[in-house]
C-alpha cells in the first residue's frame, strides 16, 4: 500500500513538472511572439523606411523594385497639361453613351464609380451584348500605370480612351464618327472652349480629356497609409504580421512594391490556357515575342479588396484564393503548355518567382488581413448632366 502512495505522489510530482515545464514553453513562445509583433509594429508605423526590415526579392525582381508607400504625385505628360474645366469635359465624356454605337455604353458602363471603377463581373458586356474575354481592371490609381490593359497595348491614357470606344465587342464606335456625334451636340461647345480655348472638337482633344479626368481618379488614404504615418494603433497584430509577411516570407514584394503596388512589368503565372479553351496569348499578342506568351501586366493592389474577381480572365472570385494560388505556386500549371498561332509554336513558360511558398493557414489570413488595408474610404462621384 505504501509502494503504491508512493508512486502515485511520483507520478503527481512528475505530471506537475511536465505541465509546468510546458506552461513555461508556451508562455515564453506567446511572450517572444508579442514581443516580435510589437517591434515589427514599431519599425513598420515609424515612418522611416530605413528601419524596415530587409524585404526578401528574387534576382530578377531587384531592376524593377522599389519600396511600398505612399502614392506619389502623379506625372503629368507635357502635352497634356492638367485644368479643372478639361477634367470637367473629360468626366462628362466618360460617363456619356453617346461615344458608342448604340448610345447605350459609356466609359463608366465597365468602370462604376460605385463599383471601385471595375464592373465585378468576371467579363463584361460590351455591344449587342457580347462578352468580353478579358476581366475590366479597376482605373482607380490608373494614372500611375506605364502601359494600359492585360497585355499593355496601350502606352498612354490618350492612347488607351479611344481602344474601347473602337472595339466592335465594347462600345462599337469608329473614333471619327464618334467625334462627329459630339460635335454635333451643341451644348458641348461650350465645355471645349473653356478645357481647349475654341470649341473645335477632335478626336484628339476627346482623348486627352478623358485621359486627364482618368488621372483624377486616385485613392485616398487607407489604413494603410495612415499605419505607417505613426498611427500604429490602427493595425491588429494579424494586419502587422501580414505586411511582414507581403515583404518576406510570401515574396509579394517581388512583383507588387512601389506607392502604387506593382512594378508595371508583365509576368506570367501560368494562367494563359495555351493550347486550351480561354486561351490568351497575353503579352504576345503585342510584341510578337514568343518570350511574352502568357504574359500579364502586374496589377497594382490599392483597393483590391473591392475589385475582384481577379486575374485577367476574371478566374478567382475571393482574395482566400488568389493567395493559396501563389502559396501552392500554381500547381495546376503542367510541365509544358503550348499552342500553335499563325504557324508559329508558343510555350507558356510560368515565371520562376511563381514557386511553392507552404504559407500556413493562419499565414494567409494575416496576409489578406493586410491586403484589406490597402483599401480607402470611396469617393462620391456625381454624375453629370449631359449637354444638349
Amino acid at each position: 500500500m505504501k509502494n503504491a502512495l508512493s508512486w502515485i505522489l511520483i507520478l503527481f510530482l512528475t505530471v506537475s513538472l511536465l505541465n509546468n515545464c510546458l506552461n513555461n514553453t508556451v508562455n515564453k513562445e506567446i511572450r517572444q511572439k508579442t514581443d516580435f509583433i510589437a517591434n515589427l509594429r514599431k519599425l513598420y508605423s515609424s515612418g522611416d523606411f530605413s528601419q524596415w526590415p530587409k524585404p526578401i526579392l528574387d534576382p530578377e525582381s531587384v531592376p524593377t523594385f522599389s519600396e511600398i508607400g505612399h502614392l506619389p504625385d502623379v506625372e503629368l505628360p507635357g502635352d497634356n497639361q492638367y485644368s479643372d474645366e478639361k477634367a470637367m469635359l473629360g468626366k462628362t465624356l466618360f460617363f456619356d453613351p453617346r461615344l458608342s454605337r448604340s448610345n447605350q455604353i459609356a466609359c463608366a458602363s465597365c468602370h462604376d464609380p460605385e463599383l471601385a471603377w471595375c464592373d465585378n463581373r468576371t467579363v463584361s458586356f460590351g455591344h449587342d451584348r457580347q462578352a468580353g474575354t478579358r476581366n475590366a481592371m479597376s482605373i482607380l490609381n490608373v494614372a500611375y500605370a506605364k502601359s494600359l490593359f492585360w497585355d499593355g497595348r496601350a502606352k498612354s491614357l490618350e492612347e488607351q480612351s479611344q481602344i474601347p470606344i473602337q472595339d466592335e465587342k465594347e462600345m462599337g464606335e469608329h473614333i471619327d464618327i464618334a467625334a462627329g456625334k459630339i460635335a454635333k451636340i451643341k451644348g458641348y461647345e461650350i465645355l471645349f472652349e473653356k478645357a481647349f480655348g475654341d470649341k473645335t472638337v477632335t478626336k484628339d482633344r476627346i482623348s486627352k480629356a478623358i485621359a486627364t479626368f482618368e488621372r483624377t481618379i486616385k485613392s485616398l488614404p487607407s489604413k494603410f497609409d495612415q499605419f505607417i504615418d505613426g498611427k500604429s494603433e490602427l493595425y491588429t497584430d494579424d494586419e502587422v504580421m501580414g505586411l511582414h509577411l507581403f515583404r518576406t516570407k510570401a515574396q509579394c514584394m517581388n512583383c507588387h512594391n512601389s506607392g502604387y503596388f506593382s512594378n508595371s512589368s508583365f509576368e506570367n503565372i501560368g494562367t494563359s490556357l495555351l493550347g486550351e479553351k480561354g486561351e490568351d496569348l497575353g503579352r504576345y499578342s503585342v510584341t510578337k515575342n514568343p518570350e511574352d506568351a502568357g504574359k500579364f501586366r502586374v496589377p497594382g493592389l490599392r483597393e483590391i479588396s473591392k475589385t475582384g474577381p481577379f486575374l485577367h480572365n476574371g478566374s478567382m472570385t475571393t482574395l482566400t484564393e488568389v493567395i493559396q494560388f501563389y502559396s501552392k505556386g500554381n500547381p495546376e500549371h503542367g510541365q509544358k503548355r503550348s499552342t500553335v498561332h499563325e504557324g508559329i509554336t508558343l510555350a507558356s513558360e510560368k515565371s520562376g518567382m511563381v514557386r511553392m511558398l507552404e504559407l500556413t493557414d493562419e499565414e494567409i489570413s494575416q496576409l489578406e488581413a493586410f491586403l484589406r488595408t490597402l483599401s480607402g474610404k470611396s469617393e462620391k462621384i456625381t454624375v453629370p448632366e449631359f449637354p444638349k
